[in-house]
């Protein structure tokens, strides 16, 4: 039965007066599961003053950070017992496997719980200094959130926005991407059951164009924080200098994955495997530029390639399957247009390359892991972000030429070394222009780490106390501790 969504405004949930609805499909079958609204400007805005009304009236942007804690640990213990609920929706609505969702629902949780944590942990600085003045820094929450999330990561990315936006003391409303809702829907149920006041959380589905541009535009909001591409993200940044708002941005990356010849060849293979075809390679910091040196390239490439063509690719529900499908038909197409542009470049592919259209796949939108060879740096597929199950290798000499190579791009947002040489692999990840960096491994993190890039990958950060810091205005007060007349004039 196909689900009908609705807009949750002001603690209630709300139709569109706007008649027109987006299908959501089932990217594994072209089903569709549900049909959601697409907000109005006028509903926007509307949501806009109402989460502003919310947020002047103190009742949550007031409130002790004690009682904010609790309430994330209620919002957590909700999502924990609708788990296995969260797993199924997000396999049916973004195509990724059971085992993915269930580490991005588990990873979501802890989201929640670990800012929960972190309001219970003493903050602020005090200084004294010369004439009886104290010095008092505190934070505060800044305003009016809009958030805004992609289609890679529906809950996770969420959630990594809402938690700390929320722990700060501010009211939120969080658009997400109009192709995958479910998961943003079933959340918002959740916090609909808990203590937290109505009207400090909003959620709209609708266009970016409208939703999402009359956020980045509003005088009344006061931080709007994306995650999606460069080009979006840079329309957005644009938006929101009508009243200087604050930006936060997580945006696109072509991070490059460096592998030494002195590296455990085993295990940079397997890692290198994760590093790109982890989430059908939709996301943002994978390791889509594996740079191999010459001497152990031919050896490299056999491997990776022998175990790519072993991934097996189905749907995200089958339990055997270990890369699930393209979010999209607009993306799958957009994927096999760049492995045509790869092959018109000269790069030879040396597996993959196609839809898959066999063993009941024929309604989905499934591509092969697909692995570039003989490429160059001036290649649009080496250049420009796919995001899909496509790799490029290249080789490279010696050390200096790993960093111009892994360096050469406008964007910065990961990269890894791969060594048995520690000295040498903290040297050169440190030249490596990028905010999220690993040696030895691939993609692990925690939430207590910041996350966002350099360059063209965006501005601000994620995650730790760092996303906390995004959310809050920083205050200083200064108390004259012995009141007496200045003298300064007459």
């Amino acid at each position: 039965m196909t689900q009908h969504l609705k807009l949750y405004i002001n603690g209630e949930w709300v139709d569109s007066i706007n008649p027109q609805r987006q299908e959501i499909l089932n990217p594994a079958n072209q089903e569709v599961i549900a049909k959601a609204p697409k907000a109005t400007k006028d509903e926007t805005e509307k949501t806009i003053r109402t989460a502003k009304k919310t947020f002047e009236s103190g009742v949550w942007s007031e409130s002790d950070p004690q009682e904010r804690s609790r309430i994330l640990l209620q919002i957590a213990d909700k999502m924990r017992a609708n788990q296995e609920v969260l797993v199924t929706l997000e396999v049916e609505n973004n195509g990724k496997t059971k085992r993915e969702a269930a580490s991005d629902v588990t990873d979501a949780i802890n989201t929640f719980q670990y800012y929960a944590d972190l309001l219970n942990n003493p903050n602020g600085q005090t200084y004294e200094g010369d004439d009886d003045l104290q010095t008092m820094i505190i934070k505060e929450p800044i305003g009016v959130a809009g958030l805004i999330v992609p289609w890679n990561f529906p809950l996770l990315m969420s959630m990594w926005k809402v938690a700390p936006a929320l722990a700060a003391g501010n009211s939120i409303i969080l658009k997400p991407a109009g192709i995958t809702p479910m998961t943003a829907v079933k959340v918002f149920e959740l916090i609909d059951e808990t203590d937290l006041p109505k009207g400090v959380a909003h959620l709209l589905m609708g266009s970016g164009s409208v939703v999402g541009q009359t956020i980045a535009e509003s005088d009344d909001v006061d931080i709007v924080s994306f995650t999606g591409s460069t080009e979006v993200g840079r329309g957005i940044m644009q938006a929101a200098t009508g009243n200087l708002k604050k930006v936060s941005l997580e945006l696109g990356g072509k991070s490059p994955n460096i592998i030494f010849d002195d590296a455990d060849l085993r295990t940079a293979v397997d890692h290198a495997l994760f590093g790109i075809f982890m989430g059908s390679g939709q996301v943002c910091s994978s390791g889509s530029r594996i740079l191999v040196q010459e001497g152990i390239h031919d050896e490299f490439v056999a491997k990776f390639v022998e175990r790519a063509k072993r991934i097996k690719v189905g749907p995200g529900n089958n339990k055997d399957s270990e890369m699930g499908a393209i979010v999209s038909e607009k993306q799958m197409e957009r994927i096999v247009e760049y492995i045509r542009i790869g092959k018109e470049e000269g790069a030879r592919i040396a597996c993959g390359g196609k839809r898959i259209e066999r063993d009941g796949m024929e309604k989905g939108f499934f591509i092969e892991p697909t692995v570039f060879v003989d490429v160059t740096s001036d290649m649009r597929i080496v250049k420009e972000e796919i995001f899909g199950p496509v790799v490029t290798i290249q080789t490279f000499k010696d050390e200096t030429e790993a960093i111009k190579i892994a360096n050469d791009t406008v964007y910065g947002l990961a990269g890894a070394v791969f060594s048995s040489d520690q000295d040498k692999a903290m040297r050169i990840i440190k030249k490596v222009r990028a905010g999220i960096t690993w040696v030895n491994t691939y993609h692990l993190t925690n939430v207590q780490a910041p996350w966002g890039g350099y360059k063209q990958s965006g501005i601000g950060r994620s995650l730790g106390t760092y996303g906390l810091d995004e959310y809050q205005e920083t205050k200083q007060i200064n108390v004259n501790m012995d009141p007496k007349p200045i003298q300064w004039f007459g």
